[in-house]
């Protein structure tokens, strides 16, 4: 299977929004300070901003734990003091408007810094520290070096601490609560794990032994996996996201032959070397495991592997949030 964009689920949390089609007079007009800074309220901003997620009055109000009337006299508020309507409600639906749009895109990013530098400034009077732990992958800590120095800049206050995770048990330190947010490759479809933004991509290479047939070639191609062996987990993982690396059958259909069980990339590397197998690897490897007696080949119509950070919907906390800020605003590393 080869990952796609499609893959990166456009949540509430990091969606792609389209530029509003109003016009920027209008827009202008409405979300003035004359019209809006001077007279709001934090709590009117973080309803508004409830229900341009939710899109739903009941929910808004049972997620903030006010009724329902309290949501609807809140925006009503808003609407009065710019002059238009935020959301377009129907009996079936509710919708924002393109002043909504742009106010939404305006305030959340400000509004999430008040929320965290507020509890930022609370742990520091309080003279203790935060710490958020980061699951990563063997060697991640450098690909993922511009977005954890970037954080670690913007927050001092955050004891950034980075625990390794392992292939053959991916998700299982975010379910146990070991780490609080990981890397993970793509595509990710659980339904209790948020996937936020991509920290890497890399195209795959195909692993061989230095004296493998493959090695000589001067080209290789996805097709060519049906002729040899894949390795395979040792401890079971969910299909669809093993299949990036140990697909079934290639581009055109043809079956790919599972063989030797392997638990780390060590094993991976040695089984073959040993010629036992070949392996679809990340692009990292070639950088921080240049073994002797192995080789890195680049498929000419290899898919790009991406990485993103995930974490536990239910568990999510404002750290998380300012983690996944950090990443977005960085971008991936590209290889």
């Amino acid at each position: 299977m080869v990952p796609s964009e499609e893959d990166v689920p456009q949540d509430a949390a990091w969606p792609k929004r389209e530029q509003s089609p109003a016009s920027h007079g209008q827009i202008s007009k409405a979300l003035s300070p004359e019209v809006w800074g001077a007279r709001v309220e934090l709590r009117d901003i973080e309803i508004f901003l409830t229900l341009a997620e939710e899109l739903h009055f009941g929910r808004t109000a049972d997620r903030l734990h006010v009724s329902q009337a309290r949501v609807s006299q809140s925006i009503a508020k808003q609407e009065r003091r710019i002059g238009a309507r935020l959301f377009a409600r129907t009996s079936r639906k509710v919708e924002l408007t393109p002043i909504g749009t742009q106010l939404r895109d305006d305030l959340s990013v400000g509004y999430q810094r008040i929320i965290d530098g507020t509890r930022a400034a609370t742990t520091a009077a309080q003279g203790g520290t935060s710490t958020l732990t980061l699951g990563l992958y063997g060697p991640q800590a450098h690909d993922c070096a511009h977005i954890i120095n970037l954080f670690r800049a913007r927050h001092p206050e955050v004891d950034l601490q980075i625990r390794e995770v392992h292939f053959t048990d991916p998700f299982g330190p975010l379910r146990n609560g070991s780490v609080e947010v990981a890397t993970s490759w793509l595509p990710v479809r659980e339904p209790d794990l948020t996937v936020g933004p991509l920290v890497v991509t890399d195209p795959l290479l195909l692993m061989v032994a230095a004296d493998h047939p493959l090695a000589s070639r001067e080209a290789v191609g996805m097709e060519d996996l049906a002729d040899w062996t894949l390795p395979h987990s040792a401890l079971p993982v969910p299909e669809y996201w093993l299949q990036t690396l140990v697909p079934t059958h290639t581009p055109s259909g043809r079956p790919i032959r599972r063989g030797p069980k392997v638990s780390t990339f060590q094993e991976v590397a040695a089984v073959v070397a040993a010629g036992e197998a070949i392996s679809l690897v990340h692009g990292d490897a070639a950088r921080y495991y240049p073994w002797p007696g192995l080789r890195y080949l680049h498929p000419y119509d290899a898919p790009t592997g991406r990485w993103a950070l995930i974490w536990p919907t239910a568990a999510e906390t404002a750290l998380v949030r300012a983690l996944a800020r950090v990443a977005e605003e960085a971008g991936p590393r590209r290889g």
